[in-house]
């Protein structure tokens, strides 16, 4: 008998033995950067730590014996303070991963402080074309859409459709210039023309003075090089000064379904838009965002629908490799095909660029619409290959020529 509990106790010690092994493992954290409170907060914000958060538990909510935690910071749209939060997420909190980093500017500053510490950055929210050429890194990914892919697939086919004059009202950063800079290659490359540009600040609320210069000009197109809130503002008051009645078509180059959403269907009924990924697609993206709006009661945008991808990507490469080593867990994921929800046969190429399938979409009219959210109507699907930035043509330093 004595033998018998003496082999139970030290069971029983051993199973508490491991468990406290476990314990003492410090967790596996994510950082996401991004915009709680500014005008990108509905493209990203709680929505994309919410994303992140299911990835985890669809995942199993640990690797390698390691509990997995996701942090976040507001980085108010300023990029000084999003490197201090990359900084302090490396260095204090013990980040291993940053995900999202919406807007371009906060990115490329974040992308900096990742880049000095040997650190994994993968990037859902932001645009800018410079993430994978001029500022790409060998810990860089860019996961959603990039600047090159939204003036591609946007701008061709306006152009081929025979709006073939342009004007931009463009965000005077980062993220509007490489929109614009891209788009005007695109249409004037296509045999369309540029006729002139105006330049907004930053989450500007009254766009009355660029609309007029807009107007003025007679450009077919206006084409909208900004986003989040400057897109929906700018799109309202376009209705408003009759500029669409007047015959002018709007084009935003960069739209999100929360955008569509918050001008509604009367005013952005007719808009051609490119988007990554549409809650309304196939039945796999159906069933992660009803999910997903059980919790937010939003449908996700392609941001947040990146994220959670990406953020699954990652924690499968983790696995697989054996180690949060930033180079052996790139290696994992630059040649796993990505397969899920918001990508299928997707690729991360060697400047970091993740390629797959962009969608043209069509603003329905409110009689078409069945409800809301039931906002788009797909008039084409792009090869990723034929869509983002060919390899040849990258300024990548990695990219070997």
């Amino acid at each position: 008998m004595r033998r018998v509990l003496a082999g139970a106790l030290a069971c029983v010690f051993a199973i508490s033995a491991n468990v406290s092994l476990a314990q003492d493992k410090p967790p596996l954290k994510l950082g996401g950067i991004l915009d709680m409170s500014s005008l990108y907060a509905d493209i990203t914000g709680s929505g994309s730590e919410t994303a992140a958060k299911m990835a985890v538990e669809d995942f199993g909510g640990e690797v390698l014996g390691r509990k997995v935690e996701v942090v976040v910071g507001d980085h108010l749209n300023k990029a000084d303070l999003a490197a201090n939060i990359a900084r302090d997420m490396i260095d204090n909190q013990g980040v291993e991963m940053i995900f999202d980093v919406a807007a371009s500017a906060t990115a490329l500053a974040a992308g900096e402080i990742a880049k000095a510490r040997g650190k994994i950055i993968m990037f859902n929210g932001p645009g800018s074309i410079r993430l994978t050429n001029e500022a790409c890194g060998p810990f860089t990914v860019h996961y959603v859409f990039d600047t090159f892919a939204q003036a591609n697939v946007t701008g061709l086919a306006a152009v081929k459709s025979g709006l073939d004059t342009w004007f931009f009202l463009t965000a005077d950063y980062a993220f509007g210039q490489d929109l614009e800079k891209d788009t005007s290659n695109v249409v004037v490359k296509s045999g369309g023309k540029v006729l002139g540009n105006v330049r907004h600040p930053i989450n500007t609320s009254d766009f009355s003075s660029f609309l007029l210069q807009a107007q003025a000009s007679k450009a077919k197109v206006i084409g909208l090089a900004n986003a989040g809130g400057d897109t929906i503002n700018a799109i309202k008051q376009a209705a408003e000064f009759g500029i669409t009645k007047g015959g002018q078509k709007l084009s935003p180059l960069l739209a999100f379904v929360t955008d569509i959403d918050s001008v509604g269907l009367e005013t952005a009924q007719g808009l051609l838009l490119a988007e990554a990924f549409y809650w309304d697609l196939n039945d796999d993206t159906r069933a992660f965002s009803k999910r997903f709006m059980e919790r937010t009661k939003r449908v996700p945008t392609s941001a947040q629908a990146g994220v959670y991808s990406s953020v699954l990507h990652y924690l499968k490469a983790v696995k697989a490799a054996g180690t949060t080593d930033s180079a052996a867990v790139m290696k994992v994921m630059k040649e796993t095909p990505i397969n899920d929800m918001f990508a299928k046969n997707g690729k991360i190429r060697e400047d970091g660029r993740m390629i797959h399938d962009m969608y043209l979409f069509e603003v329905k009219k409110p009689s078409e619409s069945k409800g809301r959210w039931d906002d788009y109507k797909l008039l084409a699907t792009v090869p990723g290959d034929q869509a983002f930035q060919p390899l040849e043509a990258s300024r990548c330093p990695l990219v070997k020529k």
